[in-house]
């Protein structure tokens, strides 16, 4: 066993599993705090708390996540109630080890160093809550999403049936719900089949964030598990929670879920809700194949999801294979000119009669500056202009005034349709997943994080890494090389200016192997950035 110490406080990284200690004989690599843990803060403090992490050998790096021990310390622990489960007992190692963690790049050089890892998520041999003592409550903030009531369901099922909790309430309508009092009783009995269903059957709303009047709600009911369900402005109202809530000194664990159908949370591989979408955003898209198919020179533009990262209509466009133009927010064109827009609609309608573009809703929004509203909705959010209604007027407008080639437009926006409704097979595991790991962690002590996937395997992340910045679909990048080759339009920019336009915002990754020469021609000999 070995442990990581400084002046505030001590953490003891070991195996925890004493049924079957994998690691009984391995040699332990002493990690060393890169940045000062901190302890509780004076009351009158204001300040954050520091990160988490730690550094290794080889460049190894645990962005590690808070626990209650950090800010109170000399908590009892007592023995996991999943030991005694008999439908667990057929695992080999059901308990994560300690020691566990999961790297954020999978595809390194044989010198690359072991990089940034994340601390594993599962259920551990020693719990910080007793059963009975449990008092947890959940909820749902921002618009609706397919998953919403699988991982509400999950939630519970996994607090009652493996942990024996009893007392579950469901906060009712978002973040205001915690300080207008309304609450739902959640029980097996009650969320028992709502994954059949689209929505959440404890509301949800924008905006009603208030922090004091929040932790005041939680202290005042002697609730001890906060399990928060929302996108990026969510999270990061779960982070400064979790900061109140550690500054008064409570044993309260705070736990994250995010939600986002745009799929734009940076760092997971996804987030649930999405392959229905995508699922979903096909059934529009056939429908507007269909229309354009059976009329002359007939055009079919549908609007999707997408207000910062253009993932549903991209992967959309793949996966239905009769898309003829992808516009997204990170790939910048033009209507008007040579290599533009209507040009590219003029040839597909000559050569083949019909076509069909899907346009995400943040796409183009530059070029319908005029109308744009600076209004903000209530979770802050910009209020976009209807990018479709837009595009379909002025593609008419061309056609009208420009050519002599008759059009039919025909314009699908599926946006309400899809977000309601309920999430299929695959994303009904994969929020069966979130929710479980989120009620190990929470048991186990920690509080302050989110979880998701990273290559497959569930992970703890601290909040800040999935609210400093949007996961954003990288042009430069090999899958929307392949939604080029699939729908053959122009990319209006040459390769060079686009690299040159996102350089500073596109996130790492290891799909780039191009290298754009000085004339703007693509070469094969770059390193993975």
């Amino acid at each position: 066993m070995h442990s990581i110490s400084n002046n505030n406080s001590s953490i003891k990284l070991s195996s925890d599993n004493t049924k079957n200690n994998r690691n009984r004989n391995k040699p332990k690599v002493k990690l060393t705090p890169r940045i000062p843990i901190m302890g509780p803060p004076p009351a009158s403090a204001k300040a954050l708390s520091q990160p988490k992490v730690f550094t290794g050998d080889h460049g190894y790096v645990l962005e590690d996540v808070p626990h209650l021990i950090d800010y109170i310390p000399n908590l009892p622990t007592y023995p996991n109630p999943l030991q005694d489960n008999p439908a667990y007992a057929v695992v080999k190692q059901y308990f994560v080890d300690m020691d566990d963690t999961v790297a954020q790049k999978v595809v390194v050089h044989a010198d690359s160093p072991r990089g940034t890892h994340f601390r594993r998520a599962g259920p551990r041999q020693k719990v910080y809550f007793k059963s009975d003592d449990v008092h947890a409550c959940i909820v749902t903030c921002g618009g609706l999403c397919p998953g919403l009531n699988t991982v509400i369901r999950e939630i519970v099922a996994s607090l009652h049936d493996m942990y024996g909790v009893t007392r579950i309430e469901g906060i009712e309508g978002g973040y205001r719900g915690f300080y207008s009092r309304n609450t739902i009783p959640l029980t097996p009995k009650v969320v028992n089949g709502i994954h059949k269903r689209g929505g959440t059957i404890i509301g949800t709303s924008r905006g009603g964030y208030d922090n004091t009047k929040i932790v005041n709600s939680i202290e005042d009911r002697g609730i001890n598990q906060v399990y928060i369900i929302g996108g990026d402005g969510t999270q990061k109202g779960a982070s400064a929670i979790y900061e109140e809530v550690r500054r008064r000194g409570l044993k309260v664990s705070v736990v994250g879920i995010p939600k986002t159908i745009d799929n734009d949370i940076p760092v997971i591989d996804k987030s649930f809700g999405f392959d229905t979408a995508v699922e979903e955003a096909q059934r529009a898209i056939n429908a507007a194949h269909v229309e354009s198919e059976s009329n002359e020179n007939c055009i079919g533009l549908v609007k999707l999801m997408g207000r910062n990262s253009g993932f549903i209509a991209m992967y959309a466009t793949l996966a239905s294979r009769d898309v003829d133009c992808c516009l997204i927010p990170e790939s910048p064109f033009y209507l008007e000119g040579p290599g533009g827009l209507f040009e590219y609609i003029e040839k597909r309608i000559k050569e083949e009669g019909h076509m069909v573009i899907v346009v995400a809703e943040g796409a183009g929004q530059d070029l319908v500056a005029e109308s744009l509203t600076s209004d903000k909705d209530a979770s802050g959010n910009k209020l976009l202009s209807d990018v479709g209604l837009w595009l379909s007027q002025k593609i008419k407008d061309h056609f009208k005034k420009q050519t002599d080639m008759e059009i039919n437009l025909k314009y699908i926006d599926p946006t309400y349709m899809i977000r309601a409704v309920p999430s299929n097979a695959s994303d009904n595991v994969y929020s069966t997943l979130l929710a479980q790991s989120a009620v190990h962690g929470a048991m186990a002590g920690y509080t302050g994080f989110t979880v998701g996937p990273v290559h497959g395997r569930e992970c703890y992340l601290p909040f800040y890494r999935i609210t400093e910045k949007q996961n954003k679909v990288v042009i430069t990048d090999r899958m929307w090389a392949r939604m080029l080759s699939s729908t053959n339009q122009p990319s209006f920019l040459n390769t060079k200016d686009i690299i040159e336009s996102i350089m500073d915002e596109a996130p790492p990754t290891q799909l780039l192997d191009d290298q754009v020469a000085d004339n703007g021609v693509v070469t094969k000999e770059a390193t993975v950035c």
